[in-house]
């Protein structure tokens, strides 16, 4: 099995140099379709009605996946079929001497697709058991479109979705995203979708827009989000950070974890202050006395602290 990243399909896609045969796997199926999509964007727009075919594994024919790949390319270096759905196709319907030549078919065109097409089987789960389907895992290049694995490739997705959609993001914005986003696919995608609104109608996207607008996810807040800002006494970015996560949908036992360990790393005149604190609104919290982010804000104010004024410091006469 040729196991193959995002970024490095990504690489083979820019240069043109595709091979032959491609399974996209991945729980994420809207990131499958759009990789798939990419694969289609390799042909000139004008020539992809007769170089570009898409098959929906539940309704088509093995005969009709293999006319397809087998017809040579029209004003182009290369056809690209793309499969949806494709677990259907590599599990018969019903077992029948039928479906067992079909399958046989199949097996044949997997372990000698022609050169000049690019077959990309999109698929959902697969049953390891059948003779087929570990035969295309073997022949063909693997690539798990739900997993980012580093904050470079994590930069390179951004950039390739902000290029399909037509987004001027700057490098710092993109790295403030990934920061942000973390590597989970998922959160960056719906990050520049969130980020591309807020900034409609401006040139180019701006680290600020992405600060201004999309919420640190919980493993990333304590270095970027609201338990930075109250390190700093930063009650109105606290604030402002945490009206993004609840916006966001995260849910109010997430930010506690966030505000404990905010108030964990108090210092020392202020600690004992912040925990009791944030125990208060914990029970508060699960004991339903309050609106939940009425509730968190006033936690957030209170582990920020206020400046000594002279009421608190008491009467002062003179002599």
């Amino acid at each position: 099995m040729a196991v193959l990243s995002l970024a490095a399909l990504r690489k083979q896609i820019a240069s043109g140099a595709l091979e032959s045969l491609y399974v996209l796997v991945g729980d994420d199926g809207a990131e499958k379709s759009a990789v798939a999509a990419e694969f289609a964007d390799t042909v000139d727009e004008g020539l992809r009605a007769f170089n570009v075919e898409r098959f929906y594994g539940g309704d088509t024919r093995v005969d009709d996946l293999l006319d397809a790949a087998n017809t040579l390319p029209m004003m182009a270096p290369r056809r690209i079929v793309v499969v949806l759905e494709a677990e259907r196709l590599l599990v018969p319907k019903r077992e029948s001497k039928a479906a067992d030549a079909d399958q046989e078919k199949l097996e044949e065109f997997v372990a000698a697709p022609p050169s000049h097409a690019t077959v990309v089987f999109v698929c959902g789960s697969l049953d390891l058991r059948r003779r087929v389907v570990k035969r295309l895992l073997a022949e063909a290049h693997v690539v798990n479109c739900g997993t980012i694995e580093t904050e470079a490739d994590a930069d390179l997705w951004v950039k390739a979705r902000a290029a399909r959609d037509k987004v001027n993001i700057e490098p710092a914005a993109v790295r403030t995203l990934v920061s942000r986003s973390g590597l989970d696919i998922v959160r960056l995608r719906a990050g520049l979708e969130r980020v591309a609104v807020y900034a409609m109608g401006q040139a180019t996207i701006t680290a600020e827009d992405v600060r201004q607008a999309v919420p640190a996810a919980p493993e990333a807040q304590e270095d970027f989000g609201i338990a930075k800002a109250i390190s700093r006494n930063d009650a109105r970015e606290a604030l402002k950070e945490l009206r993004l996560a609840l916006d966001a949908g995260t849910i109010p036992v997430m930010v506690m974890g966030q505000l404990r360990v905010a108030a964990e790393r108090l210092p020392a005149p202020r600690l004992n202050a912040g925990i009791d604190a944030v125990f208060r609104t914990d029970l508060a919290l699960k004991s339903s006395a309050g609106d939940p982010r009425i509730l968190l804000e006033r936690l957030v104010v209170e582990l920020c602290g206020r400046k000594e004024t002279r009421t608190s410091q008491g009467p002062r006469y003179g002599r």
